[in-house]
């Protein structure tokens, strides 16, 4: 996030929200939106579905599943057919703004309706609205990045903030509501292919030669490989072996069938889990890991804040840490490494993450932050952390505009898929139900599949609500239960992904980010009949 949980819910007066339903999905943060709207605040809600805040919007935009960049290039179109963009700021502040003035002139709002199925009057009354306020956050979540085209959605968003002026202040930004709790230290610390620690390009010289001072080995020049890009590694043999550990991508992955061809084609596979998931079950061996209760460490929460995490319970049985099982296994390799303290490896990181050089755990431990954490960047130990990111100047000095127009999604309706199947999360689970489907009360609530289906849609087929369906695409067949309603648009479904039984990624469709490399969950062509 560019500003910070309270700052986009407090100081604000428009809200843009972009394929996020905080209320099911992070519902602290939603309710914190409802106090903004209590407040006065107005919201503008971006979704393909009538989600609980769309109630109290004054615009909601019902748009087709993966047309957010049009979206986003229509609502540029009308603010500068208007004369609403923020002149000042885009001449001292950005560059490329001719190349992204010339690629929206075409997106009216017409066209943008007939990609998005909108009203074109909605688009207008959006755009004058986010416009014309003087402090307007943009928030977001997967169902803007789990598409085809996710990164051009969000640097389309970006160009939106950048074109009134609204990032670098209070009540404004371009603020990722980030889905899984630590995913943003996670990507900090390096989880991804090009990146070192703080986003140090893996590519750049002087950062590899800085990392292999410090590590006292030599670093490959080149980026390696996106998680998602394994599993077609796997079953061509380039990937022979694998460990994984909090992850259960039988549960988790689009196309279950390929997640489970590609893992069975291994020599060899580790899981380092909590349970005997669906993915540990195919392991060869599994190691037992421990718990967020068990642990000494810090976590970052999605608005850059590093916060202390403290271990409140004993370990069960053989149950070790992470970092003392990746030690003992680069140790038993040949790679001799001491066993460090959470508070040394923080040290550690601190010492080469300049966007981390001020955060240590005595410092975050101190009287002085009152467990208030710091935000990242804090470059010293003087440093009292960034609530606002690019105040001022940007990173790269000027921002620059990144105009992409729009691509449909990689698989649409057709005659034998007739309807388009979205994914997503409910308020009772989360994610592949590793710990809430574990406990009987939220079971009794919410223990079973289903599929949200238009009612016209269902009246055509004969389905009434509570019916048991069939749901098959070009990559499975699952059954579950049918919910008839409004709340997606004829043509449309949407399912949530924690289940066993009935999961919907032996649907989705793994077709990949071109950028990102992140998978397509919010797009697939599906069939449905009575089952």
């Amino acid at each position: 996030m560019t500003n910070t949980i309270a700052d986009v819910t407090r100081e604000s007066d428009v809200i843009l929200l972009v394929g996020s339903n905080p209320e099911e999905a992070h519902p602290v943060f939603g309710m914190q939106i409802r106090q903004a709207l209590q407040r006065g605040a107005k919201l503008i809600v971006v979704d393909p579905r009538n989600i609980g805040l769309s109630k109290q919007a004054a615009v909601h935009l019902k748009l087709k599943p993966g047309t957010n960049v049009a979206f986003a290039n229509g609502m540029m179109h009308v603010i500068l057919e208007e004369g609403l963009e923020d002149r000042s700021f885009i001449e001292s502040r950005t560059e490329g703004f001719e190349a992204l003035r010339d690629l929206v002139k075409d997106y009216t709002p017409e066209r943008v309706a007939e990609i998005c199925h909108i009203d074109p009057e909605d688009l207008r009354t959006a755009a004058r609205l986010y416009a014309k306020a003087d402090r307007a956050p943009i928030l977001y979540c997967l169902g803007v990045t789990e598409h085809s085209s996710g990164t051009e959605g969000v640097m389309s968003l970006s160009n939106l903030a950048m074109l009134v002026g609204k990032l670098g202040r209070p009540g404004c930004g371009v603020n990722p509501i980030r889905g899984q709790n630590n995913v943003q230290g996670a990507c900090d610390m390096g989880a991804s292919p090009t990146d070192f620690p703080g986003y140090q390009k893996v590519t750049n010289p002087e950062v590899r030669a800085k990392f292999e001072q410090a590590w006292g080995v030599s670093l490959p020049a080149e980026p390696g490989m996106f998680a998602t890009d394994c599993f077609p590694a796997m079953l061509e043999g380039t990937i022979r072996g694998l460990f994984i550990f909090g992850e259960d991508p039988m549960r988790t992955d689009p196309d279950t069938n390929h997640v489970r061809r590609a893992l069975s084609a291994l020599d060899f596979l580790v899981v380092d889990e909590l349970f005997l998931t669906e993915t540990a079950k195919l392991a060869d061996v599994v190691l037992p890991g421990i718990s967020y209760a068990e642990k000494e460490g810090t976590f970052t929460n999605t608005e850059r804040r590093v916060q202390r995490v403290r271990k409140a319970v004993p370990s069960p049985g053989n149950a070790k840490p992470d970092t003392w099982i990746f030690t003992e296994l680069m140790n038993r390799m040949g790679y001799p490494q001491p066993h460090l303290t959470p508070a040394q490896i923080m040290e550690e990181i601190s010492s080469l993450t300049p966007s981390y050089g001020g955060i240590s755990h005595a410092r975050l431990d101190s009287e002085e932050l009152h467990g208030q954490g710091l935000q990242w960047p804090c470059p010293s130990p003087e440093h009292p952390g960034t609530p606002i990111l690019h105040v001022g100047q940007f990173s790269r000095g000027r921002g620059l505009f990144a105009p992409y127009a729009y691509v449909p999604s990689m698989e649409l309706p057709d005659e034998s898929y007739p309807f388009l199947l979205m994914t997503g999360r409910i308020l009772y689970h989360y994610n592949a139900c590793a710990m809430t489907d574990k406990t009987p009360e939220i079971v009794e609530i919410a223990g079973g599949s289903f599929l949200e289906l238009n009612d016209q849609d269902a009246a055509r087929l004969g389905i009434a609500d509570g019916d048991t369906i069939r749901v098959s695409s070009r990559r499975g067949t699952i059954e579950t239960t049918a919910r008839v309603s409004g709340k997606t648009s004829p043509g449309e479904c949407w399912m949530p992904f924690h289940y066993l039984e009935g999961n919907c990624n032996w649907l989705t469709n793994a077709a990949l980010d071109r950028i990102a490399r992140a998978p397509e969950y919010k797009v697939c062509a599906i069939q449905i009949t009575k089952a």
